[in-house]
């Protein structure tokens, strides 16, 4: 993005001294807080920005949406927030295929894959930051799934595929189970994307 020149001006009220690191620092500390004390879908960027002791457009400015901030904050390695609304928008007939495709594509990259190793032990172990995941979770992923089904129990049938989904997960990337580690991403693809498919469908 291009750089202007502006007059010099006083400090925005609420705008911290220091750097852009330091602000950002003080920015992610605040959110850790406000996420672990109220949770994903209670904590707000104004809360967040009154620890920060900053404006909260500076949040916008630095990290966009509370979703994105969330995923700064926690390291998270997918982003169903932005991924997941071109996902829906391909064949209905292939949604579940490409729901398990996209996730496993993530999940292959080694770097991604530590990342995302590390925030689902955590998920699943640590009273703090369980509930925050699934409320991260619930609003950007299954909510956003629910959104696009028609027919009855969409909720539902969008959290049975969250179940099948973070089964895999668990079973390829932490248990390691040796068939789940063998099989190729296209086979697992196949047979998995079919039974989302059916939770899909209803």
């Amino acid at each position: 993005m291009p750089q202007y020149a502006v007059p010099a001006r006083k400090r925005p009220r609420g705008r911290p001294r220091g750097g852009e690191s330091d602000t950002r620092e003080r920015i992610i500390a605040a959110a850790i807080e406000e996420f672990s004390e109220h949770g994903y879908d209670a904590a707000t960027m104004r809360g967040i920005a009154a620890r920060a002791g900053v404006d909260a457009a500076l949040l916008h400015h630095y990290f966009g949406t509370k979703a994105d901030l969330f995923g700064e904050t926690v390291d998270a390695p997918m982003r169903p927030d932005i991924d997941i609304p071109a996902i829906l928008t391909g064949p209905r007939d292939e949604l579940g295929e490409r729901i398990v495709r996209y996730v496993l594509e993530v999940w292959e990259q080694p770097e991604q894959r530590k990342r995302g190793v590390l925030l689902l032990r955590a998920g699943l172990g640590n009273r703090l930051t369980t509930p925050l995941l699934a409320g991260f979770l619930s609003r950007e992923l299954l909510g956003r799934i629910a959104a696009s089904l028609e027919g009855p129990d969409v909720e539902l049938r969008a959290s049975l595929v969250a179940t099948q989904v973070a089964g895999l997960l668990i079973g390829r990337y932490i248990l390691q189970l040796p068939a789940l580690v063998g099989a190729s991403v296209d086979e697992l693809v196949v047979r998995v994307g079919a039974t989302v498919q059916n939770y899909l469908l209803g």
